[in-house]
């Protein structure tokens, strides 16, 4: 089957997803890549540009700009990206709309399979494995029309907060190429952030989506555990900790890529079964009466950098003072007896390197926090694992509790600001020593081990300008109604509309 074949095959259901609202050719500016991925859309489907002038505008800006910040990998050639884009405009002028994404590019996080391309996973173990087809993920995505132009660059195995590899080497930070661009989604988020990208998938196990939404200023949503189906196997019932999800400049774009993503499958028995509704039903609602708990760095129990938490409070009197009500709370749980939950379940989570582990030539190729990772698994007892999943019961019950008071539950994203990309974690932050590599990403367990739907919104940027975020957690299948807050606080700040001073040439 050729790709007109499929495309048009599946160009029903791409029409029966609410498409973006019309625009007018006078809205359109003569940066097309300034334009959201909604807008953009729109702008495609009326045919007030072509895909040929998209794809050329998007290029054009990777050149100039991703050999500084090295968002995008495993680049296809510009001529073939040149017809896949002539390809797209001739099925409009034969009335075939594929979709929403219809002609506009896409780049895949590296750890997803794309049909055709390189699966490098940041290792040189995986550097240049060809993918015989695509993730279901990607997949969900390929039926709305996009042209895929390449991979985002993430850490290897996706480990840790810190998008570097020895493969692609490292991602920086749409608002300072020389800090992290967190991770490990780093290249998706630095790619919006930069606006070499229209949307971008990532996948969220301690923090993935969140943290780097945060230090690029765009929208990062992990969604409820579940809702976004894997089709890549391994244990279907237990080790249910990360997921696939989607990246946007804002709200809407994020809301659209997660419907595009999201929905029930028989591979996945524990995917879930209701369906969200089309994007034109997400409404922003009135923060007048809304009840907010702020959590911020559970009563001094995280190391938390100077200035995250007055940024993210500032933020949240902005709510206040549009009629949100926002209250201080903590969770009647021992957050020690949390993170030793979490660092049992990581450790299992990585059992499954154990033959990379074994072979001493593709163990001598890890990076020492994957060994790590590896070697915590093997002295890991039944036991240890049975009282991980009743202290995850346990928090899970809490956080329910604390849902019968407020609408969502508010964290600053990260405890530290973005940092030079050249360290590879923090070893200290605020004077406390960091036990383990992820250590001072703790902040962002607690929604992980509840399932829970959680959006990073832009919280602004300190005298350094570096970006933060918060995370706004909702109760486990509530996304939509986290997704309409994200489109609420969008609205009464403007720290999506700031973009960065970007730096041109070779990293």
């Amino acid at each position: 089957m050729d790709r007109r074949q499929f495309l048009g095959g599946a160009s029903i259901a791409g029409m029966a997803m609410s498409m973006p609202a019309d625009i007018l050719a006078s809205d359109v500016p003569t940066d097309l890549t300034s334009m959201s991925a909604s807008e953009l859309s729109a702008a495609i489907r009326q045919r007030h540009v072509t895909c040929v002038e998209v794809m050329q505008a998007y290029l054009a800006r990777i050149h100039k700009y991703n050999p500084t910040y090295n968002a995008i990998v495993s680049m296809v050639a510009d001529d073939e990206l040149i017809k896949q884009a002539e390809l797209a405009d001739r099925a409009l002028d034969n009335d075939e709309y594929w979709g929403w994404l219809h002609g506009m590019p896409l780049a895949v996080k590296d750890d997803a399979n794309v049909e055709g391309f390189p699966t490098s996973h940041g290792s040189p173990i995986f550097a240049g494995t060809i993918a015989a087809a695509d993730d279901l993920l990607v997949a969900r995505m390929r039926r709305q029309g996009p042209i895929f132009i390449g991979k985002t660059n993430l850490p290897e195995f996706g480990m840790g907060s810190q998008s570097y590899n020895n493969v692609f080497g490292t991602t920086g930070s749409a608002w300072n190429p020389n800090l992290t661009a967190g991770g490990s989604s780093g290249g998706a988020a630095c790619g919006l952030g930069t606006q070499m990208l229209t949307v971008a998938n990532g996948g969220d196990l301690m923090g993935s989506l969140r943290n780097p939404g945060a230090y690029n200023n765009v929208i990062g949503f992990r969604p409820t555990q579940g809702r976004v189906p894997d089709s890549r196997g391994g244990d279907l019932f237990y080790q249910q900790m990360g997921t696939g999800g989607p990246m946007g400049r804002n709200a809407e774009d994020t809301a659209r890529l997660l419907v595009t993503i999201s929905g029930q499958t028989p591979i996945q028995p524990l995917s879930l079964r209701d369906k969200l509704p089309a994007v034109s039903e997400f409404k922003a609602p009135d923060l007048k009466g809304l009840r907010i708990g702020w959590m911020g760095d559970f009563n001094g129990y995280l190391p938390t950098e100077p200035g995250v938490i007055e940024l993210c409070e500032a933020s949240l009197k902005t709510l206040a003072d549009n009629g949100a009500t926002v209250e201080a709370c903590m969770p009647r749980f021992d957050m020690d007896r949390l993170w030793q939950t979490w660092l049992t379940l990581r450790h299992w989570t990585r059992h499954g390197m154990r033959e990379l582990y074994d072979d001493p030539v593709t163990r001598a190729q890890l990076k020492p926090e994957a060994v790590w990772e590896i070697e915590g698994s093997f002295n890991t007892s039944a036991e240890q694992i049975y009282w991980a999943g009743v202290a995850r019961a346990d928090w899970f019950a809490e956080m329910q509790r604390l849902f019968e008071t407020y609408d969502f539950l508010i964290l600053p994203t990260a405890q530290v600001f973005p940092f030079d990309k050249s360290v590879h974690w923090p070893e200290e932050v605020n004077g406390v020593k960091m036990d383990t590599y992820h250590r001072w990403m703790e902040v962002v367990i607690g929604g992980t081990l509840a399932g829970l739907p959680i959006c990073n919104v832009p919280a602004g940027f300190d005298q350094a300008n570096r970006p933060m975020g918060m995370q706004v957690m909702g109760r486990f299948g509530y996304d939509q109604q986290v997704l309409e807050f994200a489109m609420a606080y969008e609205a009464v700040t403007d720290h999506l509309q700031k973009r960065p001073e970007l730096v041109s040439g070779t990293a």
